[in-house]
């Protein structure tokens, strides 16, 4: 990939600094990378411009949809414990009037977009022992990865540099404006939550995406609407059920959803689970579309959680960290309009709870 060089000297310094560290460390991730040298994974990715990279047009409205040109692809979301890599086609995208939401909503592709922390894009063409990988990545205010797009042995390499030339930005630099993340509103505590009123706005529920709005109306977090709720509706678990719920569901053939996002964006996949490994303390599946990246230390509470909908009620695992952000959630594979998955019920309900 041939593009002007005009990163600032800081830059140059960075992308040397990560050059260095990468013969020390050579299969140091980016991410752990820009963690070792101090700075977000955005900046790194910012370095490379006119190297090996290209700063594009976060123009998301007609940027997503053109990715379908790609053909083939792997996208991935992630977030602090837990990697989410599905494969597929990039089409089925739609984008709100005003630009702040996205879905995408093929079989295999499905994600929830929440594009106003979507701010900078760039297209990578990396060198490796394995030949060049390809990708598009995604960063918000805080130079955190949202979002990323690589292309597969079958993707159409042909679309890659017509992509590239229809949405290069004009400037081709390594600045960013990058901002602190703003400071979370105070939790309540639980005597100042109306429990009475939680639990019956929670009985009353019709669709499990009204249940944001449930946890705003109440000034609750969500692990403390889960502990407020009560066992009817919540119930923690053992963390270490997790890994073999997932076991389960593979060995009985048991379909899923399985969720992984971060504050920007949210993947899914649905289907089925089966080759499934330990590698250290982390637990994974790797089949050929889907793979899963699990940090089991990451994970510190587990809830199995019950909500009412018009079509019956929907159970979930819901995994969570120290600061009480989702790390995955799990649900039998379904539809709007259509009932639980009797095995998947069965599946979920059949780890016991904690004692009170």
């Amino acid at each position: 990939m041939t593009v002007e060089n005009s990163a600032a000297p800081q830059s140059k310094d960075l992308y040397q600094a990560w050059q260095a560290l990468c013969l020390e460390q050579p299969r140091l991730r980016a991410r752990d990378a820009a963690e070792h040298l101090a700075v977000s994974e955005a900046e790194l990715v910012a370095s490379r411009v006119g190297i090996d990279t290209v700063r594009l047009r976060p123009e998301w409205a007609t940027l997503l949809p053109a990715l379908e040109s790609l053909g083939y692809i792997m996208a991935l979301t992630r977030n602090e414990h837990c990697v989410h890599e599905r494969k597929g086609y990039y089409r089925d995208v739609t984008v709100t009037g005003n630009g702040q939401m996205g879905l995408v909503v093929s079989p295999d592709i499905d994600l929830r977009l929440f594009l106003g922390g979507w701010v900078s894009v760039f297209a990578i063409a990396e060198e490796t022992g394995k030949g060049t990988q390809r990708s598009l990545q995604v960063f918000d205010r805080q130079g955190t990865a949202v979002h990323k797009v690589f292309l597969t042995e079958q993707s159409q390499l042909d679309a890659w540099a017509p992509l590239l030339e229809r949405f290069r930005a004009e400037e081709q630099d390594s600045q960013l404006d990058l901002q602190p993340l703003p400071e979370p509103a105070p939790a309540h505590a639980d005597d100042q939550i109306d429990v009475a009123a939680l639990r019956e706005g929670w009985s009353t529920l019709k669709d499990t995406h009204h249940f944001f709005a449930l946890l705003k109306k109440h000034g609750t977090t969500r692990t403390q609407a889960l502990r407020l709720a009560g066992r009817e509706w919540a119930e923690p678990l053992d963390v270490r059920e997790l890994p073999t719920l997932l076991e389960q569901a593979g060995a009985r053939e048991v379909p899923i959803m399985v969720f992984v996002g971060n504050r920007h964006c949210i993947q899914i996949h649905t289907g089925l689970v089966k080759n499934l490994r330990w590698m250290d303390t982390w637990f994974n599946v790797l089949d050929p579309e889907f793979n899963l990246h699990l940090k089991t230390p990451g994970v510190t509470e587990l809830w199995r959680v019950r909500k009412p909908s018009s079509d019956g009620v929907i159970t979930s695992w819901e995994a969570y960290d120290a600061d009480g952000e989702i790390v995955v959630q799990l649900f039998g594979a379904r539809k709007p309009g259509v009932p639980e998955l009797e095995q998947w019920r069965a599946l979920a309900e059949g780890a016991a709870a904690l004692p009170s």
